[in-house]
């Protein structure tokens, strides 16, 4: 197998690869959708990412890759195979990458169950799909605009799930299927629906970078890659390590990150102003400010980190006129969000004030 392009190598881009790693940090955040025109390293960065991530632990001949550590997500096989006493040896391999075809069907995505054989037979017998080969993986879509919104509908719910229900005539299965999600499409052939697009948790739009020097270093730095590829990527492993272990030390502590509750009053405001329909978006920004905090190495969440999770989850959420600025900065964001924490203090003290207030006219009544 060919070396992978290195992903500390691809230049500028610093929002789609801020959005893919924060994924990777916390698979539960939902994904993400890379929007852009052709040739911006979309694929290469997703390609890459499943590279330089570190290996994972899973069930010794699982066909799942399901996690020793966590029995409540094991698939039926696993948990059939402890329930009878069976010891479940384990061993480590490296985080798949799985490609996803736009021509994929509802049974290649999900898997089958063969409705002959448990008649006849007896026997259960299950067919693993696509959501099986990407667990604890990365599941890549290359023009997910251009693939039935049937299948995306069931990626999403996957996703979301951290889970693959099959069931056919009473027969059920079942397995883990928590990946990173990563579609990617170009919007001039044409975009998804707004039910759909609102599901997946991140987005970006990039464009080609306009920087001339920046340009001759992208043509450098391929040109180095074709022509010797082993002795380009020998030269940007140290920082693939260091990225990698970043990120492993970031997956021990996210769930260790606190908040506020002027935290979440701080993102409930700001989503409330920009009239962000529904609530997936305020799970989103929390999720992904705590991603932040743990790959910045930290514990608890600042107003940058909620203003740099803002900045990816709510793109293709706000609803704009064709007078409204496409996008807000990560600086606008923050100062909003500053903002609104002011205002909303003052409510909490005026409205704590009134109520002292009334204690007082009750006391003297």
């Amino acid at each position: 197998m060919p070396a992978i392009f290195p992903f500390t190598a691809i230049v500028g881009q610093e929002r789609m690869i801020r959005a893919l790693i924060l994924n990777a940090v916390d698979t539960r955040i939902g994904g993400v959708l890379i929007r852009g025109e052709r040739g911006t390293a979309k694929s290469t960065a997703a390609r890459s990412l499943a590279a330089l991530l570190p290996n994972v632990e899973i069930v010794q001949d699982c066909r799942f890759g399901c996690d020793p550590d966590k029995p409540n997500t094991w698939c039926t096989e696993c948990r059939e195979r402890a329930s009878g006493g069976a010891e479940l040896p384990t061993a480590a391999r490296p985080t798949p990458f799985i490609n996803l075809p736009v021509s994929a069907t509802e049974d290649r995505v999900v898997g089958t169950l063969d409705i002959e054989k448990a008649i006849q037979k007896g026997e259960r017998h299950f067919e693993p799909g696509i959501l099986a080969s990407a667990n604890r993986g990365l599941l890549y879509i290359d023009e997910v605009n251009l693939l039935d919104d049937h299948v995306v509908d069931l990626l999403l719910d996957s996703a979301a799930m951290g889970m693959n229900i099959v069931e056919r005539e009473g027969i059920s299965f079942s397995h883990p299927a928590r990946f990173i999600l990563v579609g990617t499409m170009n919007p001039e052939e044409g975009d998804l629906r707004p039910q759909l697009l609102d599901r997946f948790a991140l987005s970006v739009e990039i464009v080609g970078i306009r920087n001339a020097r920046e340009r001759v270093i992208i043509m450098e730095r391929n040109l180095a890659y074709e022509r010797d590829t082993e002795a380009f990527r020998q030269e940007w492993l140290q920082k693939e390590q260091e990225l990698s272990n970043k990120i492993s030390q970031a997956r021990t502590l996210v769930n260790q990150v606190s908040y506020t509750n002027r935290d979440l009053l701080s993102i409930a405001a700001l989503t409330s102003s920009l009239n962000v329909d529904g609530h997936r978006a305020d799970l989103v920004i929390l999720k992904t400010a705590r991603a932040q905090a743990a790959f910045d190495g930290r514990t608890t969440i600042t107003d940058l980190d909620i203003a740099l999770a803002a900045e990816l989850a709510l793109p293709h959420r706000i609803k704009r006129t064709p007078f409204q600025q496409a996008e807000m900065t990560t600086e606008q964001l923050q100062e909003r969000i500053e903002q609104l924490a002011g205002e909303t203090n003052s409510e909490g003290e005026a409205d704590n004030s009134q109520k002292a207030e009334q204690d007082t006219d009750q006391k003297k009544t």
